[in-house]
């Protein structure tokens, strides 16, 4: 599937991103252990940014988030006026891997809810952003519960095997050469029912 494609497919399911706050929920949980005052922070795969949203608490000198989805970033803009008054996150259409941010530049790296349309090629480029001792979180599907259908399975990566346990999920990001990983199950009960993931946090050697 095409880039245009792939972007037309989350253009559809822009309008409606927000309504689910699962998504809110996961960004919360990555964001909330990461040291403060970070200079740059790369989200990946923002989609409505969530993530870079949740960022700015850790009050950084400015964000980066990138989505391949126009309408995606649409909604995440249409937020700005209140959630980023001063102006601190910069909004970019594009692919997210890679990243269009110099070598060694991040201090942090987030990718919420969107390494299962990604893959284990974004690990590379994120450890190429992370200045050494940078700090990665991101979130990734159980391979137990995740069953994309419809055109999403047609962009779901091959080259990543999901994990069904937390050291499943740890060992993603240290086969990828990052350290002092963490990961644990975040569980999440909504209005219809129970959601999960697994939360992983990372050092940039």
């Amino acid at each position: 599937m095409d880039h245009d494609a792939r972007a037309a497919l989350f253009d559809s399911t822009a309008e409606h991103y927000d309504e689910d706050t699962f998504h809110a929920r996961v960004a919360d949980e990555l964001v909330s252990p990461l040291p403060p005052e970070p200079d740059l922070v790369l989200d990946v795969a923002t989609g409505t940014g969530f993530a870079a949203y949740a960022a700015l608490r850790l009050k950084p000198s400015r964000v980066l988030a990138v989505d391949l989805s126009p309408a995606m970033l649409a909604q995440a803009t249409a937020k700005a006026a209140e959630l980023d008054p001063s102006g601190l996150i910069t909004w970019q259409v594009g692919p997210a891997v890679p990243m269009p941010s110099p070598d060694g530049s991040a201090d942090v790296v987030l990718c919420a809810s969107s390494l299962h349309f990604l893959g284990a090629v974004a690990f590379a480029d994120w450890r190429r952003v992370l200045r050494p001792g940078g700090r990665l979180a991101f979130s990734v599907v159980s391979g137990a519960r995740f069953r994309p259908s419809g055109a999403f399975a047609e962009f779901v990566p091959k080259d990543i095997t999901f994990p069904t346990d937390d050291a499943e999920a740890a060992a993603l990001a240290t086969s990828a050469g990052f350290v002092d990983v963490t990961a644990r199950t975040f569980t999440y009960q909504g209005p219809d029912r129970v959601r999960s993931t697994f939360v992983v946090h990372a050092t940039a050697p």
